[in-house]
């Protein structure tokens, strides 16, 4: 059991939410807005995304994210500042007859280096580094891509500009790769660990499953986990219980109940009040940043 847990909340993401839901944010003013309210609600870390402002699709333009994190930062509220890596790894093959060319739709393919400018240009206090290659979106030719190489070039430079890197785990042969990096001394202590269950073709989010993840994490490393959908706010008190730290946000679940459209800020309500019923206390973001050695900027 974990008596001190951060709530990491995700307020975007890249996939195709926003015409389910009109509380999913689109410009880097919703963006920041959505993040700033999640905030005050409660959670320590906002997890960002861009997207385009004109079409709504995910985007790695590092000037959408300097807009989000300067109205974040300047904001009456503390938040730590978590920022996607993970763009720049899609791949969508040409079909199952005719694999390649890969299809232009979809398809967005960049170096390790490109692939942090915005980290670099920013410099948050967390960026996530997803610690495989696979098959991602349920049906289709999608692939998210994350090579050895790249992940380690990727870790490398992240190490290099002070930045603490969040491992994002959608299975068990990825705690492989992140051993790896451990062994390596890519990864300064505490090494920061996303367990991510129920995407497809991922590790699924029954309880079996995700403690089979948990008891194969590396010794000492601070972790997290969620599900998608329905199972988000189970795995708030499954997480805990396990011995880690939560995250809710509309990139993983767009309702807060049965018909219930959700907001980021009544996510992480939600949350905190499931973690305060089983006494346990909510971490604030400086104490968040104590923890795991965070540099605000």
């Amino acid at each position: 059991m974990n008596w001190d847990v951060f709530i990491t909340c995700a307020i975007t993401g890249a996939g195709d939410t926003t015409g389910k839901s009109q509380h999913v944010p689109v410009t880097p003013q919703q963006i920041a807005e959505s993040a700033i309210g999640a905030a005050k609600a409660g959670a320590a870390v906002v997890h960002i995304h861009v997207r385009d402002p004109q079409t709504g699709k995910g985007s790695r333009d590092t000037a959408l994210y300097a807009e989000v994190v300067e109205r974040v930062r300047d904001a009456d509220v503390d938040v730590v500042v978590n920022l996607t890596a993970g763009m720049g790894g899609d791949l969508v093959l040409g079909g199952d007859e005719q694999v390649l060319p890969p299809n232009p739709d979809g398809t967005d393919m960049a170096g390790a280096t490109e692939r942090l400018d915005h980290v670099r240009t920013i410099l948050p206090e967390i960026c996530t580094l997803d610690c495989g290659t696979m098959n991602f979106a349920s049906g289709g030719d999608y692939i998210m891509v994350n090579t050895p190489g790249v992940l380690r070039s990727m870790a490398r430079q992240v190490q290099e500009l002070g930045v603490r890197p969040e491992l994002e785990v959608f299975d068990t042969g990825h705690l492989v790769q992140v051993k790896e990096l451990v062994r390596d001394g890519l990864l300064d202590d505490p090494v920061m660990i996303q367990l991510c269950m129920g995407i497809a073709y991922g590790a699924p989010d029954d309880p079996t499953t995700f403690m089979a993840m948990v008891n194969n994490l590396p010794n000492d490393c601070v972790f997290s986990g969620f599900s998608i959908s329905r199972m988000q706010l189970p795995f708030v008190a499954m997480a805990a219980l396990a011995g880690g730290n939560v995250r809710v946000g509309l990139e993983d679940n767009l309702y807060a109940g049965p018909g219930e459209l959700a907001t980021n800020a009544r996510l992480v309500e939600k949350a905190k009040n499931i973690l305060e019923n089983m006494n346990v206390r909510v971490m604030s973001p400086q104490a968040v940043r104590d923890k795991l050695k965070l540099v605000k900027r």
